[in-house]
């Protein structure tokens, strides 16, 4: 599928995390982008909404304009448009009417995780939620990456790298085997992982010695997924989630957030510790090629890749058509 196409119904269905709350600086409007397309973000007094940003008129970019009444207005012409859509006036023609056919393109819009998430016509009443996580929320990125947002997932679902890309931090090489691990599904049909044990030398931020960790992994939607982990005999428990955006087809936008219950650990240190670990997988990512994900077959699979497998079943049965081939 092609960037020009825009999503299909299969992608739009989904929410997407686009822009972290911190991010809306100033009045607004704000551009985005998502699915290959440019929109727009802007507040209007019953909250944020989002519109294709591409005036009706003559295609001018409604990020372009401002506030006006309540209203989005095109820096172009003038038009206005209402939070549904819906154009309400013509500047150059005041007695006019708008009829429907008028409107702009509107996305529904919804907070979450200190995310703003967008989603045309959504499966779910929200974004997914993040079950029996601790307290603690810390926010890492956003990283723009070049490949497509469905590799950035797999690389999170994968432990057998590692011991090679993370070794001395989330790997050792003198323990790369992956041990066999059952791949089973939640009620709705999402790859998850109930128990994983892996060998860490230094399994988070505040740790400085290697332990024993038990992972539980679950994909949360087509470019979202969170892995939680528990030391062997206790300390620190952490959750972490990729929040992936696919801007474009080998271009993508990733938050890191993480969940924990170390209380101690400044916000600065815990980010760089998640900059460090991205660090190390960015290389490997925009190397890979395709770069958009493979779900029809043309890379080879071992038994240390049944997640990564279950993955790719998964996004052909959910008709995911954008970063895959």
């Amino acid at each position: 599928m092609s960037a020009a196409a825009g999503p299909t119904r299969g992608d739009a269905r989904w929410w997407h995390p686009v822009a972290g709350l911190d991010e809306l600086i100033g009045p607004g409007p704000w551009p985005l982008r998502l699915l290959g397309q440019d929109l727009v973000l802007w507040r209007s007094l019953g909250g944020l909404q989002a519109f294709d940003d591409r005036c009706p008129h003559r295609g001018a970019r409604l990020s372009l304009g401002r506030v006006v009444d309540d209203q989005l207005q095109c820096a172009y012409h003038g038009w206005c448009f209402d939070s549904a859509g819906a154009c309400r006036s013509v500047p150059a023609l005041p007695g006019f009417v708008p009829p429907t056919g008028h409107a702009v393109a509107a996305w529904q819009v919804a907070t979450a995780h200190g995310l703003i998430w967008l989603a045309r016509d959504p499966l779910q009443p929200a974004p997914p939620a993040c079950e029996g996580v601790p307290q603690r929320r810390v926010v890492c990125g956003p990283y723009t990456v070049e490949t497509s947002a469905p590799r950035v997932v797999e690389n999170f679902l994968d432990t057998s790298h590692f011991a090679f890309v993370h070794e001395g931090w989330l790997g050792d090489a003198g323990h790369p085997e992956v041990p066999a691990y059952a791949v089973d599904h939640t009620a709705d049909g999402r790859p998850l992982i109930p128990h994983y044990r892996a060998w860490q030398p230094r399994a988070s931020a505040s740790s400085d010695q290697g332990a024993w960790v038990d992972y539980r992994y679950e994909v949360l939607s087509p470019y979202t997924a969170l892995l939680q982990k528990q030391p062997e005999g206790g300390g620190v428990a952490d959750a972490y989630t990729a929040f992936a955006c696919p801007l474009d087809e080998d271009r993508t936008r990733v938050w890191f957030l993480q969940y924990t219950s170390d209380t101690a650990t400044p916000d600065a240190e815990l980010q760089a510790f998640q900059d460090s670990i991205f660090g190390q997988d960015r290389p490997v990512l925009e190397s890979q090629r395709p770069q958009r994900l493979p779900i029809s077959g043309g890379e080879l699979h071992s038994a240390a890749d049944r997640l990564s497998a279950a993955y790719r079943r998964w996004l052909q049965l959910q008709v995911v058509g954008f970063g895959v081939c």
